[in-house]
């Protein structure tokens, strides 16, 4: 069965691991309380019950929290639009993103990061806007990673078979969990010199 559609990790995959651990971690850690401060209405619902230390602490170990995830997303928001950030998205992510969106292929995103933290990254890139070249966005409300079911429903949800799909990830338990839902898949070591250029579906 031929590929019709392209699922892809973002962080460590078509962007740097560095640029997600190295600025946008420390960016939104340093404004948590501002932001809270500045913000009542929009995070009172999203934070019951979670202090800013308690946020703060989830960044340095890395936590997927949705909520976290949320609030992060909206401080990005904010540096993208005054510029202060940039989507770090490799070259050769993006050409080959271009290449199969041309060719007819469906693409998607399956992150950690919120949607809206996935369409900023992607939308303010340092390649431009890469968003239209997408049809599909999904977070952690799908579902966990290394979780074969999480794939199964966003299969279901592009309206392709799992194999009909390709899924692209940098953590070798996500593609695990993806071929144990039928997802054809394939595993990036961007620190061994895999690359876009060489996947062809």
């Amino acid at each position: 069965m031929s590929i019709r559609a392209i699922l892809t990790d973002i962080e460590g995959t078509t962007s740097s691991i560095a640029f997600v651990a190295d600025t946008l971690f420390p960016y939104a850690r340093a404004r948590i309380d501002s932001f809270i401060a500045a913000h009542p209405a929009e995070t009172a619902a999203l934070l019951e019950g979670i202090d800013a230390d308690t946020l703060k602490r989830w960044i340095d170990e890395d936590r997927k929290e949705p909520a976290l995830k949320t609030l992060q997303g909206m401080i990005w928001a904010e540096g993208y639009r005054t510029g202060e950030l940039v989507g770090h998205v490799y070259p050769d992510a993006a050409e080959a993103l271009r290449r199969w969106h041309a060719a007819g292929l469906v693409l998607a995103v399956f992150s950690s990061g919120s949607v809206a933290a996935q369409k900023l990254i992607f939308g303010h890139s340092s390649a431009g806007d890469l968003t239209p070249l997408f049809s599909g966005w999904f977070d952690l409300s799908t579902g966990p990673k290394r979780e074969a079911a999480s794939y199964t429903k966003i299969a279901a949800a592009l309206g392709f078979s799992p194999a009909e799909i390709l899924f692209l990830s940098d953590v070798a338990a996500e593609t695990e969990a993806a071929t144990a839902a039928g997802l054809a898949t394939r595993l990036i070591d961007r620190e061994a010199g895999d690359s876009f250029a060489a996947i062809a579906p």
